[in-house]
């Protein structure tokens, strides 16, 4: 009886997206010089490097925006389409940016079938089927929202699974999702997170991108490292160890640096700047809270907390329905936001780009804004003065930039926010209220964010920080936990994640 001629297996199925050796200059600048990405069916994959590694280049590369100047581009081992093609990519790569693409006026519907929508007689666009098949898009997704809604009242989680179903109603099965947790508390990247896994099994592929690492190890199978433009590593994300992953960013040691932020609290003998007493609105109850001179208090909560809207009542941005508030022995205008800045409040708002920029202004503009009365008399501002002073400000926060003049749209994320809190600082504030102070920056510049708190801190400033990151909260004195709008925990430094968590999600502490 012959031998069974042995079978050879079968072909490995080619990377649904592969990048090799992609190089993209912009002039002199070399955005790009050894860009590597291999993404398998079914995967969720991060991407990950500090800003400017080239991250954001690599994505425009891989959605067609670009063109690389040399290396190869292929989706299940074919070319990648011709730039002009635009229908090819579409039914190949979507990216879910941190703005949204979608229409807020539109209704969801409308959103979904922008530039296609089904006609009927006479060439008109058939209502009745337009809302039938986003129904039926919607469905096949498992995204619960309304087609009939308009887009601008959703969440924006829900504005993510809107735009998520979009781009796979084109066909595409790869989705790049460009920080999206960036705006979401923990239920909301919890149910994210259940939504992407439910979709991997439908067959999508996911590129992650995130500056937080926790991120990467709850969601992710495999990590690829940029920095300074190159590719350094791509590995299975449970053979990676966090502090190996943090150094293939950082290119050093910062592993040690990132985990010393057990540091001596404030003086607890030093004099109270920021006094709140019965403090009620909508969203929270009967809040009473101090913050002492060189003092950094956080508040943690869900997103139904009433934290954010609580320090955001401090900036002049609301107005309690009872309660009182003193700065410095003063009385803290509410419903003001100049009233409140002219009482000592800097703040860094919690959307940059809707509330915290004017983007067709220069880094110096923006910069100096709230100290105009100080750089000139009677209204008019010296140019000289207004220079010097940005440029103060832009070394004193290692904002990357040519210089004042540059446009602020032109800003990487970390430096955007860091333009935010030079402002915040500008007119040395008696309470600096910084409401997630490192939402979607690198891991660099949330360094130097908090470093500038920590500045603001010895200066004597009171400072009051909103954050659901952790790294965030443990540089505070102390931590208030805000439960359906009322404090229930005060946490002092030192203490363990797992007793802030069961804080924030309401969990009883046993005592024993």
């Amino acid at each position: 009886m012959s031998e069974p001629t042995p079978q050879s297996p079968p072909p490995a199925a080619p990377p649904l997206v592969e990048a090799v050796g992609i190089v993209k200059r912009y002039g002199p600048t070399v955005a790009l010089q050894d860009g590597c990405l291999t993404v398998r069916a079914g995967e969720s994959h991060a991407l990950v490097g500090r800003n400017g590694a080239g991250k954001s280049t690599l994505v425009s590369l891989l959605t067609g925006l670009q063109a690389p100047d040399a290396g190869d581009i292929r989706f299940d081992g074919e070319p990648a389409p011709p730039l002009a093609d635009r229908d090819a990519w579409r039914a190949k790569v979507a990216c879910v940016y941190q703005k949204p693409t979608v229409v807020p006026d539109l209704t969801v519907a409308e959103n979904l079938f922008i530039n296609r929508q089904p006609q009927g007689r006479g060439g008109l666009i058939s209502w009745r089927r337009l809302r039938a098949e986003a129904a039926a898009v919607l469905d096949t997704w498992d995204v619960r929202v309304d087609p009939d809604a308009v887009t601008a009242e959703l969440s924006v989680e829900d504005r993510q699974m809107v735009e998520i179903a979009r781009a796979l109603s084109f066909g595409a099965r790869f989705i790049i999702l460009d920080e999206p947790t960036a705006q979401l508390d923990n239920k909301e990247i919890e149910r994210l997170f259940t939504r992407m896994r439910g979709l991997q099994e439908s067959g999508v592929t996911f590129l992650f991108i995130s500056h937080h690492l926790q991120e990467v190890y709850e969601v992710c199978q495999t990590v690829t490292v940029l920095r300074d433009a190159r590719w350094i590593t791509s590995a299975p994300v449970a053979e990676l160890p966090r502090t190996a992953l943090v150094e293939a960013m950082a290119g050093e040691a910062v592993a040690e640096q990132e985990r010393a932020a057990a540091r001596e609290t404030g003086p607890v003998d030093a004099p109270v700047l920021l006094a709140a007493k019965g403090l009620t609105s909508p969203s929270y109850t009967d809040v009473d809270l101090t913050v002492r001179r060189g003092e950094v208090v956080g508040l943690a909560g869900s997103s139904g907390s009433g934290k954010i809207n609580l320090a955001e009542t401090f900036a002049g941005l609301h107005t309690p329905t009872r309660g009182s508030a003193q700065l410095d022995g003063e009385e803290l205008p509410f419903g003001d936001v100049s009233a409140a800045l002219k009482a000592g409040v800097g703040c860094v708002p919690r959307d940059r780009h809707g509330q915290g920029l004017v983007f067709g202004m220069s880094i110096g503009d923006n910069a100096t804004m709230s100290v105009l009365d100080r750089l000139g008399r009677f209204g008019f501002v010296g140019g000289d003065n207004k220079r010097a002073f940005a440029d103060e400000l832009i070394e004193r926060l290692d904002i990357h930039a040519e210089g004042p003049d540059q446009p602020v749209s032109d800003l990487s994320g970390g430096n955007a926010q860091k333009v935010v809190m030079a402002r915040a600082l500008a007119c040395d504030p008696r309470l600096l209220v910084l409401i997630n102070p490192t939402a979607g920056v690198d891991v660099k510049s949330k360094e130097s964010l908090l470093a500038r708190m920590a500045g603001a801190r010895e200066d004597g400033t009171a400072v009051l920080v909103v954050s659901d990151e952790l790294d965030d909260l443990r540089r505070c004195d102390r931590v208030l936990v805000l439960f359906h709008g009322r404090v229930v925990a005060e946490h002092p430094a030192g203490w363990h994640d797992h007793e802030l968590i069961a804080s924030i999600e309401g969990v009883d502490q046993e005592h024993g």
